[in-house]
């Protein structure tokens, strides 16, 4: 009789302890899902910024380049009409 209660003592901690592990498993694993989603999305979110960051500095170094090459037509312009003021100047 005794060694049957202790038999089912020890079956009734075993199964409990099973199922206990159990929840904890599956929080563990649910905890790393999470983790591993919040990692994927924080990498995305990386990756988007730096490619704004990107386009941000293309666009820029475009912007300076249409405003050089503005200057430098605005000089040219200028030299020219020197140089026509020059030599009409020179042909009176």
């Amino acid at each position: 009789m005794k060694k049957t209660i202790a038999l089912s003592l020890v079956l009734a901690a075993s199964m409990s302890l099973a199922a206990c592990s159990k929840k904890a498993d599956d929080a563990a694993a649910n905890a790393a899902d999470t983790m591993a989603s919040e990692a994927v999305e924080g990498a995305d979110n990386a990756a988007d910024a730096s490619m704004n960051a990107a386009d941000a500095a293309t666009n820029a170094a475009t912007n300076a380049t249409d405003a050089a090459g503005n200057a430098v037509d605005s000089a040219a312009d200028a030299a020219k009409s020197a140089v026509d003021a020059a030599a009409d100047a020179a042909k009176k």
